[in-house]
């Protein structure tokens, strides 16, 4: 056994990090036992088969340790990418050499969404003006959709409701010939949410054109690289999404891809769009490595872009990345100064996100907004389908800018109301009239959905008091009109122009139906997609709403789905609730009042993992 003893001494006093090498120097251990090397002295069999029942305890206690200091290590060093990109130039392409995939996986939790706080019932009475800027983005949806696929709810206070009412079309009527470039639809109906209050529902709807008549692009691609996009809701995807929407570009179109991960570097610089194999090979080519160098990679885009601009086309960056730029220009206020500079410049910018793991949706959405863009989220190439294809005039042709909408509430009529939604697109009364305020943009076919839960004054129960000024003593009312409830204002700019103009629009009583069944298919599927989001948020306004009327209200309006998106949408909500439901049951410690944990600790089972290792050790001899 002093054999035996000299190497457990060696193998003690220096730090193994690899379990293999801890194995093979037990394993050749044990091989001089069984040759009869160790220095026994003719102890006898029993004293070496006890040696060996100590040797192979040692190994299994070793090997936890091991491993538990592996999982240790690979918690702090979870985060680092150790996959480098090489880059080979020459005139007209970029080869971006296959990369290691030995790059790190970054937890979950390192996703970021930021947290909205919920508009808040407001008194007519007291602020009876409501602005805000519209938004076309669905990042939201696409994101919650893809959580719930993978049994995970989000975090409450995270989901931008207004970007799931926009995610879907609604039957809106387009506009008419030399008018505004969309229309404007009211509806009015009792609210699913609670009682004793109504919901109004807005809507406006963009003039389409078919893809031949939206004009020359010029698009520029800037792809992130980096090692995190290895996996296939990556790269591999972004990849795919991409050749679909270069199949529906022409001649006129010019294409540039810019690449970013440890360095940046142009892939494509004004190929044509008609092009289709200049364009599919230097997709394919893309392989992931390296860390994230956005901020170089956005200031070389926005220089082809200059280089290639089309007066009067369009000209847009569209931004595609799992996470946050890390290496370069990484100040958010950087960004975003340099995305409104160039946005006064003409040149607008999408940004489409992939995966998850360091996935930035907050960063997303505020750059895409800031770039007189739009934010889409793809986790699938159905969606990729569907942003770049069946939506592609909404997705590049921006038809209307700075876009805002202002309801000013009759307080004679109305005590209360809250807008759902528009959290972080929340503007100041003042701000509507002032045509340097930014807003959101309307592209060609899009639809914009909003929706305020109001409260009649005749219907009592008010969560606010009545104030005591104000009223005319001899009336007892205020001098305002008994036949409209709301006045609706909405602002905007032509694409090519500085200065707004105006529309406005009178909201009546006797618009509104007496019970929710008599307003259409669209409403009622608007008010399930908006109560879906507030009581994921866990809004404390729901009062007589829960999942089971969501699932009915919704199951109601599920109208005409060509493309089955509604129906998706009420498979997500059966999802939902049964996790919520599920995530009710308590969990007991023990079940049998004893105290002791549960499982129990199987003793059996280790004793025959011993027996297990002693017998193979055995059929070596």
């Amino acid at each position: 056994m002093k054999t035996i003893y000299c190497l457990r001494s060696v193998l003690n006093s220096v730090s193994i990090r690899k379990s293999a090498v801890v194995l093979a120097i037990n394993s050749a251990a044990l091989l001089l036992v069984t040759l009869g090397l160790a220095a026994c002295g003719g102890k006898g069999v029993e004293v070496q088969q006890q040696a060996e029942r100590q040797q192979v305890e040692q190994n299994h206690k070793e090997n936890s340790l091991h491993q538990t200091k592996m999982r240790d290590a690979a918690k702090v060093e979870m985060a680092r990418v150790v996959a480098p990109m090489s880059i080979s130039r020459n005139s007209a392409t970029m080869g971006i050499a296959p990369m290691p995939r030995d790059y790190a996986v970054i937890p979950l939790e390192q996703d970021k969404f930021e947290r909205q706080i919920q508009n808040g019932m407001m008194v007519a009475g007291e602020t009876p003006v409501s602005t805000f800027s519209i938004d076309v983005d669905t990042g939201s949806y696409a994101t919650l959709r893809r959580m719930l696929r993978e049994g995970r709810l989000p975090e409450q206070g995270t989901v931008r409701v207004e970007e799931m009412l926009n995610y879907f079309t609604y039957n809106y009527p387009l506009p008419a010939k030399n008018t505004a470039p969309f229309s404007v639809t009211t509806e009015l109906a009792p609210s699913p949410y609670n009682d004793d209050m109504m919901l109004l529902r807005i809507g406006l709807k963009g003039y389409d054109l078919p893809k031949s008549q939206i004009g020359a692009s010029n698009l520029v691609f800037l792809l992130d690289v980096s090692g995190s996009m290895a996996s296939a809701d990556k790269l591999p995807l972004l990849q795919t999404a991409l050749k679909l929407l270069t199949a529906q570009l022409s001649v006129q179109d010019k294409v540039s891809i810019v690449v970013y991960a440890g360095a940046a570097g142009v892939v494509l610089d004004g190929a044509s769009g008609n092009d289709t194999q200049t364009l599919t090979y230097a997709l394919e080519q893309l392989s992931a490595g390296g860390s994230t160098n956005g901020g170089e990679g956005i200031t070389q885009a926005y220089q082809l872009a200059k280089k290639h601009f089309i007066p009067n086309g369009i000209n847009r960056v569209i931004l595609a990345t799992d996470g946050d730029f890390n290496v370069g220009v990484t100040s958010f206020d950087d960004l975003i100064a340099l995305v409104e500079k160039e946005k006064a410049n003409g040149i607008s910018l999408t940004t489409l996100g992939f995966g998850q793991g360091n996935y930035n949706d907050q960063l997303m959405e505020r750059l895409a907004d800031k770039g007189n863009g739009n934010y889409a989220y793809i986790d699938t190439l159905n969606e990729a389908r569907k942003v770049l294809v069946d939506e592609l005039s909404s997705t590049l042709l921006t038809i209307a800018k700075d876009v805002k909408v202002q309801v000013e509430f009759n307080p004679a009529l109305v005590s209360e109301y809250r807008l759902i939604g528009y959290e972080n697109r929340a503007l100041a009364r003042e701000d509507f009239n002032n045509d340097k305020v930014d807003a959101g943009e309307i592209g060609a076919g899009h639809t914009v959905t909003a929706l305020y839960e109001l409260r009649y004054v005749e219907a009592g129960n008010g969560a606010n008091d009545k104030l005591r000024y104000g009223v005319d003593a001899p009336t007892g009312q205020e001098k305002y009109s008994r036949e409209e409830i709301a006045f609706l204002k909405l602002r905007y700019k032509l694409p090519d122009q500085t200065q707004s103009q105006l529309l406005s629009y009178p909201i009546r009583l006797d618009q509104g139906v007496k019970h929710l069944d008599q307003a259409s298919d669209d409403f009622r599927f608007a008010a399930a997609v908006a109560g879906f989001g507030q009581l994921l948020n866990g809004s404390h306004y729901l009062h007589q709403f829960d999942y089971t009327q969501l699932s009915l209200l919704a199951r109601s309006a599920l109208g005409n789905d060509p493309y089955g998106y509604r129906h998706e949408f009420l498979q997500l909500i059966q999802t939902a609730s049964a996790m919520v439901q599920s995530g009710r049951i308590p969990i007991k410690k023990a079940f049998n009042g004893s105290g002791k944990p549960f499982p129990p600790e199987d003793k059996l089972h280790s004793e025959s993992v011993s027996d297990r290792s002693n017998t193979s050790h055995e059929r070596l001899q």
